[in-house]
C-alpha cells in the first residue's frame, strides 16, 4: 500500500542554524541560537517569501531590508541565502530551504508511524503563483519525496472542517475560510453538499502575515529606543533579533491581555530598555493591514458572485486569525454572525490536507466518498498586440481545465510568432508576472493567413502547462513551458539532492561524535564518584591514584577542547580510560580477596 503524509511545509514556523563551526541545527534548536548567531539564522517564513520569486522583485528588495541574513542575485536573478557553514560561504536557495522542512517533517512522520514514508501531499498558499507552486514541487523533489498533489491551504482547511461539522450534510452550505498565518493570507470561499467540496473564489496575498504585525511593532520600538538613548539599533542584527523575539511575544500576549510588557536587559551597549505596548497601539499601528484583509475579503465575495448574507459559516485559521481586532472586523463585516473558532487554527490545515492524501491513497478505505473541486488563483493568459494582457483561463476557474484560444499572424510574410505567458489581473500583460516564453515558427504568409491554436492547460496542482500548434501545409508543432521564471532543472536538482545528502551525512557524523563525548563525559562522571569514595581511595597505592586522576584530567581537556576532534579519538580514549580504570579495581579486588583468605587461615 502507498504511504502518504501530510507535510505542511508552507505552516512550520521553523529555524535553520548554520554553525559556522561545525553543524546546522533545525528547529528548536536553532531557535536558541538566533540572538547569538542572527546573521546565520533563517526563519522559514522569510524563505518562504523568496521562493518561486525573483531577486529583482520589489517585494523581495524590500524584505530583505529586515532580515538579518545575506540575500544575493543568484542565476536567473534567483534569490540565494548567504551562509557561512565550516568556514565556507554556502549560497543556498528557498528550495532548498524548504527540502530541509520537509526531510525534518518526514523523520518526525517515520518515526511516529514507524514506516518508511515517500509520497506526499504538500499544502500551499491559495494565492501562490504558478512558478511558487513548481518551485515547491522542486522542493520535494530535492528532499527525496514524491509530491503526489499539491492543494491549497484553506481548501484543507475546509475538508477538516467539513468533516468535523458537517459530515454528510444534506444541505448545501456556504463556507467562509479566514486564513491569517505568519507569512501569508488567504480566503476562500466553498460550497460543500453530501461530501462534495466545490471552491467558489479565492483571493489573498503571500506577503501578508503575522510577520508583517511584527515588523510595525519592532520599527516603533526602534524609534522609542532611539528617542529615549539617541541610539539606532537598526544596524545591529543581535539587537534587532532580540527585540523582534520580545515583540513577538507580546503580539500574543495581546490577543488575550490589553497591555504587554517588553524587558530586554543590555539590548545595545549595554543599555536595559524596558517599555510596553497597548492592544489600542498594537491596533493602530497595523489597522491598515486588517482593514487590507476585509478589502481581500470582500473581493473573494464578489469574485465568487455572492452575498456575504449566503455564508452560513466563517472559519477561522492561522495563528493570526485569533488576533481579537481582526475577529471584531471580520464578525462585523458579516453582520455580527459567530465565527468558528472551535477547530485547531494550527492543524485544521493538516489535517484536511491528511484526509486529502488519504482519498488519494491505493487500497485505503474512506467512510466518506469525498469530492474536491479547487480553482485557479490568478488569471493566465497571453501578451497580444499593443502589450495587452489575453486572458485564456480566468481566475477562480475550477481545475483541472484545458481551454484553447486561435491566433493569427498580425503582419504579411510574418515567420516567428512570439508567445509570451503570464498571469496576473493587470490589463498590461507586461505589469503582470511573466511565466514563460517561446517562439513559434510559421511558414512566411498574409496578414491573418496563419491560424494557431494555443492551449493552456491547469493540472490538479495547479501547474501550468502551455502548448502551440499550427495546421497549414501539414505541419504540426508542439511547445510546452517547463522550467522557466527560475524553476529549477533537473541538473540542479540533482545537485541539491546531493548535497541534501552530504548534509544528512555530516549530521549523522555530528550525532555519533556528540554520543561518544557524552559516553565520555558520563564515564568521567562515574569516576569521579568513585574517587570520592574513601573506601575505595584508601586501598589505592600513590602510583595507580595519580594514573588515574592523570586520565581523568586527559578526558577533561579532551571534552572541553573538542572543536576538531574526530569521532574515534572519544572512542578510543573511553576505551582506554576503561582498560585503566578497571586494571585498578581489579587489583583492588584482588588485595581484598588475599586479605580474607590470610584472615580465614
Amino acid at each position: 500500500m502507498t504511504l502518504f503524509i501530510m507535510l505542511i511545509h508552507t505552516r512550520i514556523q521553523s529555524n535553520f542554524n548554520f554553525n559556522a563551526d561545525h553543524q546546522r541545527l533545525v528547529g528548536d534548536a536553532a531557535k536558541n541560537q538566533t540572538a547569538s548567531n542572527p546573521t546565520n539564522t533563517i526563519v522559514y517564513i522569510y524563505a518562504k517569501r523568496l521562493i518561486g520569486r525573483k531577486y529583482s522583485d520589489s517585494i523581495i528588495q524590500n524584505d530583505i531590508q529586515l532580515w538579518p541574513f545575506k540575500v544575493l542575485a543568484g542565476s536567473d536573478d534567483k534569490p540565494e541565502i548567504i551562509v557561512k557553514y565550516k568556514g565556507e560561504e554556502k549560497h543556498l536557495c528557498a528550495e532548498e530551504i524548504s527540502s530541509m522542512v520537509l526531510k525534518k517533517m518526514r523523520e518526525i512522520a517515520e518515526n511516529f508511524l514507524e514506516s518508511p514514508i515517500e509520497n506526499v501531499v504538500v499544502t500551499v498558499p491559495a494565492y501562490f503563483n504558478d512558478s511558487q507552486r513548481k518551485a515547491t514541487k522542486d522542493a520535494g523533489a530535492i528532499a527525496g519525496l514524491n509530491v503526489m498533489r499539491i492543494i491549497n491551504e484553506p481548501t484543507a482547511a475546509a475538508l477538516a472542517y467539513g468533516l468535523q461539522k458537517r459530515a454528510n450534510c444534506l444541505e448545501e452550505r456556504n463556507i467562509f475560510i479566514f486564513d491569517l498565518g505568519g507569512g501569508t493570507f488567504d480566503v476562500s470561499l466553498l460550497t460543500i453538499k453530501n461530501n462534495v467540496f466545490v471552491v467558489k473564489a479565492t483571493a489573498g496575498d503571500t506577503h501578508l502575515g503575522g510577520e508583517d504585525l511584527d515588523n510595525r511593532i519592532v520599527k516603533y520600538f526602534v524609534d522609542e529606543f532611539k528617542r529615549k538613548h539617541n541610539k539606532d539599533i537598526s544596524g545591529n542584527p543581535k539587537a534587532l533579533r532580540r527585540l523582534r523575539t520580545a515583540c513577538e511575544r507580546a503580539k500574543r500576549t495581546l490577543s488575550f491581555d490589553i497591555e504587554a510588557a517588553i524587558d530586554i536587559d543590555a539590548l545595545y551597549e549595554g543599555i536595559d530598555f524596558n517599555s510596553s505596548v497597548t492592544r489600542a497601539k498594537f491596533e493602530q499601528l497595523n489597522m491598515d493591514l486588517f482593514e487590507k484583509c476585509m478589502e481581500t475579503v470582500e473581493s473573494c465575495l464578489t469574485d465568487a458572485k455572492m452575498n456575504k448574507s449566503s455564508v452560513d459559516d466563517v472559519v477561522l485559521i492561522g495563528g493570526s486569525s485569533r488576533i481579537p481586532k481582526v475577529q471584531e472586523l471580520l464578525q462585523h463585516f458579516f453582520n455580527w454572525k459567530d465565527l468558528c473558532v472551535s477547530i485547531n487554527p494550527d492543524e485544521a490545515v493538516a489535517y484536511g490536507a491528511a484526509v486529502k492524501a488519504a482519498l488519494l491513497c491505493e487500497g485505503t478505505k474512506s467512510s466518506l466518498d469525498l469530492v474536491l473541486q479547487d480553482v485557479t488563483p490568478l488569471s493566465l493568459g497571453k501578451s497580444i498586440r499593443g502589450d495587452v494582457m489575453d486572458i485564456v483561463i480566468p481566475r477562480n476557474t475550477p481545475i483541472p481545465v484545458k481551454k484553447t484560444k486561435n491566433y493569427v499572424t498580425i503582419e504579411d510574410n510574418q515567420s516567428v510568432i512570439s508567445v509570451r505567458v503570464y498571469e496576473g489581473e493587470r490589463l498590461k500583460a507586461n505589469e503582470n508576472n511573466l511565466l514563460g516564453l517561446f517562439d513559434f515558427a510559421i511558414p512566411p504568409a498574409p496578414r491573418g493567413h496563419i491560424p494557431m491554436k494555443v492551449c493552456f492547460s491547469v493540472d490538479v496542482d495547479g501547474i501550468l502547462n502551455v502548448s502551440a500548434k499550427e495546421d497549414t501545409c501539414g505541419n504540426k508543432q508542439d511547445i510546452t513551458i517547463k522550467n522557466e521564471n527560475g524553476s529549477l532543472s533537473t541538473d540542479e536538482i540533482e545537485r541539491m539532492i546531493q548535497e541534501a545528502e552530504n548534509f544528512k551525512a555530516e549530521d549523522m557524523k555530528f550525532m555519533k561524535k556528540v554520543k561518544a563525548m557524552n559516553a565520555l563525559d558520563d564515564y568521567l562522571y562515574n569516576m569521579r564518584k568513585v574517587m570520592k569514595d574513601d573506601s575505595v581511595t584508601s586501598m589505592l597505592n600513590p602510583i595507580d591514584k595519580i594514573k588515574i586522576n592523570s586520565a581523568m584530567m586527559k578526558g577533561k581537556r579532551l571534552i572541553d577542547g573538542n572543536k576538531h576532534k574526530e569521532t574515534f579519538v572519544f572512542v578510543d580514549f573511553l576505551m582506554e580510560l576503561e582498560s585503566i580504570f578497571e586494571s585498578v579495581l581489579n587489583k583492588i579486588q584482588i588485595g581484598c580477596s588475599d586479605e580474607e583468605s590470610d584472615s580465614d587461615s
